[in-house]
C-alpha cells in the first residue's frame, strides 16, 4: 500500500498543475499574514488581530488552508482514480492481488501526501512572513505548527476522503460532482464557523477572543477601513471536547475514504459507454504530416460540425431541460431565466479546449493546415450554444457581451489545463457569486452594477486570443 501510494505521489507531483497549486499556496500566505497596514484580513477576532509571532502566523494561516484549499485541493486530488481507468493501469491492478480496500488506503494516502505538501509550503510561508513582517522575530516551532496539525491537516484529509468517494461514486465522477462540490464547499465552509459545528468544524473554537473584544470571529477574504487592532494571543485553548471532535473527524474521513469498497469495482467491468458528457479515449497517432489547406467557404461547415461535437452524447434529460429553459426565458423576468439557461450548458461548454486531448486525437489536429479555424470553430459553437439558449434576453449589449465571455473563458481554462473540472468549478463559483448580488461579476448583463458590455466583451476576445496563442504555441513544438 505505501509502495502504491509513494508511486502515485511521484507521478503526481510531475504536473504542472501541481507547481501551479504550490505557487498558489505562496499566495494564500501572503493574503493570510499582511502587512501590519493593510485594509484586509482572513481572520477577524472581535475587530483585532493577532501579534504576528509564530503561533498566530501558524494559526491564520492553517485557517486559511483549511478554507481554501479544501476547495481547490478537491480538484487538484480528484483525477486519482480516473487517471487510472484512463490509462489502462486500472486493468493492471484488476488482475492483481491487491484488494479494494488496499487500493482506496492506498488512494487517500496519494491524496494527503500531495495536499500535505502544499501545507508544507504554506507553513514555510508563514515563517518567513513572520520574519518579514517584524513584529515577532522570536521562532517557536511547535507554536508554529501545531494548527496545521490540529486545524489544517485534519480538513485536508476529509477533502481527500471526499474527493476519493466522489471519483468511486458513478453518479459523482463526473461533471455533476465537479459542480456539486462547490455548493457542498460553501456549506461546509459558512457552516463548519459555527461554535457549534460537528468535529470542532474549520477549527475556530479554540480562538482566544482579546478582552472586552465583542464575540464576532470571522474568516475570509474581508475588507477591514482601518488596520485592526493588534492584541498579544495566547495561543490555541486546547481542551479535551475539540481534541476529540479533531480526531473524530480523522476517523469519519477514513471510514468516508473506505465506504467506496462496498460497491466499487475496481475496474474489472469494462466502463459502459454514454454515461458522462465527455468523449471516450482514444488511441493517439503521432508524426502525421499537415495537409495542404484548402480554400473556399469551409468555416460554416467547420463550425456546423463543432457544434454537433459540442452536444454530441447530452442525454435526453439534458434536451429537456434544455427546451424548458429555452421556453422560460421568454416568460420569466428574464434575469432569472437567463441565471438558469446559462447554467445548465456548463457540462458542455467544459468541453471547450479539452476535447483533442480528451479523445486522443491531439496529434491527429495537428495536421489541420489551420489552427486558428479550427480553436475559432470551436469557441463559436459555444457561443452559438449560449446565444441559442439565451434567445428570448438577446435584446442588450451587456446579454450579448456574457453569450460570448462564457465560451471564451471556458475556452481559455480547458486549452490552459486541459481538463473540464476546472471551468466547472470556476464558473459554478463566479455564477454563485453573481447571483448573489455582487456588481462586480455581472457577466450576464442582469444586475444593475458593475462592469459594462465593452468589459466582459473585450475579456472574451483576450481570453480567445491567448487560446489562440497556446493552441498555436503548443502545435509548434510537435
Amino acid at each position: 500500500m505505501i509502495a502504491a501510494a509513494t508511486a502515485d505521489f511521484r507521478e503526481r507531483v510531475r504536473r504542472p498543475a501541481y507547481l501551479l497549486m504550490l505557487i498558489s499556496a505562496i499566495g494564500l500566505g501572503l493574503l493570510a499574514v499582511p502587512a501590519v497596514d493593510a485594509h484586509w484580513s482572513v481572520l477577524v477576532i472581535g475587530g483585532f488581530r493577532g501579534r504576528y509571532t509564530s503561533g498566530y502566523v501558524g494559526l491564520v494561516t492553517a485557517l486559511t488552508s483549511a478554507l481554501w484549499l479544501t476547495l481547490a485541493g478537491f480538484y487538484l486530488v480528484r483525477d486519482a482514480v480516473s487517471r487510472d481507468e484512463r490509462t489502462g493501469v486500472g486493468q493492471l491492478i484488476a488482475a492483481s492481488p491487491m484488494r479494494t480496500p488496499v487500493y482506496l488506503a492506498a488512494k487517500l494516502l496519494s491524496n494527503v501526501a500531495l495536499l500535505a505538501s502544499m501545507t508544507v509550503v504554506l507553513a514555510a510561508t508563514a515563517l518567513v512572513l513572520q520574519l518579514l513582517r517584524g513584529e515577532s522575530r522570536t521562532v517557536d516551532p511547535v507554536a508554529l505548527l501545531l494548527p496545521f496539525l490540529l486545524i489544517a491537516l485534519p480538513m485536508l484529509l476529509l477533502t481527500s476522503a471526499l474527493a476519493l468517494l466522489f471519483e468511486a461514486t458513478p453518479v459523482l465522477r463526473g461533471g455533476v460532482g465537479n459542480v456539486l462540490w462547490v455548493f457542498v464547499w460553501m456549506v461546509g465552509a459558512i457552516a463548519g464557523q459555527s461554535p457549534r459545528a460537528p468535529f470542532g468544524g474549520i477549527g475556530l473554537q479554540p480562538v482566544t477572543l482579546p478582552a472586552g473584544a465583542s464575540q464576532d470571529v470571522g474568516l475570509g477574504l474581508m475588507y477591514v477601513e482601518e488596520p485592526l487592532r493588534v492584541f498579544d494571543w495566547p495561543g490555541l485553548r486546547l481542551s479535551p471536547a475539540f481534541l476529540g471532535g479533531r480526531l473524530a473527524l480523522v476517523l469519519v474521513a477514513l471510514a468516508v475514504a473506505l465506504l467506496p469498497a462496498l460497491w466499487f469495482h475496481r475496474f474489472d467491468r469494462p466502463a459502459r459507454p454514454g454515461r458522462s458528457f465527455g468523449p471516450e479515449p482514444r488511441t493517439v497517432y503521432r508524426g502525421l504530416p499537415r495537409t495542404a489547406p484548402e480554400y473556399g467557404p469551409t468555416f460554416p461547415r467547420l463550425l456546423a460540425g463543432e457544434a454537433r461535437i459540442l452536444v454530441a452524447g447530452a442525454p435526453l434529460w439534458w434536451w429537456l431541460g434544455a427546451g424548458a429553459l429555452f421556453v422560460a426565458v421568454f416568460v420569466v423576468p428574464r434575469g432569472a431565466a437567463l441565471a438558469v439557461a446559462w447554467v445548465w450548458p456548463i457540462l458542455l461548454w467544459s468541453r471547450l479546449g479539452t476535447q483533442p486531448a480528451l479523445s486522443g486525437v491531439a496529434a491527429l489536429l495537428g495536421a489541420f493546415p489551420s489552427p486558428r479555424r479550427r480553436v475559432l470553430a470551436e469557441y463559436g459553437a459555444g457561443v452559438l450554444l449560449a446565444l441559442v439558449l439565451g434567445l428570448g434576453a438577446i435584446g442588450r449589449p451587456a446579454t450579448i457581451a456574457g453569450a460570448f465571455f462564457i465560451p471564451a473563458l471556458a475556452m481559455l481554462l480547458g486549452t490552459l489545463t486541459g481538463a473540464p473540472r476546472v471551468f466547472q468549478a470556476v464558473y459554478t463559483l463566479l455564477w454563485y457569486l453573481m447571483i448573489n448580488d455582487l456588481d462586480a461579476l455581472n457577466f450576464m448583463g442582469i444586475l444593475h452594477g458593475g462592469p459594462g458590455p465593452l468589459f466582459w466583451a473585450g475579456s472574451a476576445a483576450v481570453f480567445v486570443a491567448a487560446s489562440l496563442a497556446w493552441t498555436m504555441v503548443r502545435e509548434d513544438r510537435r
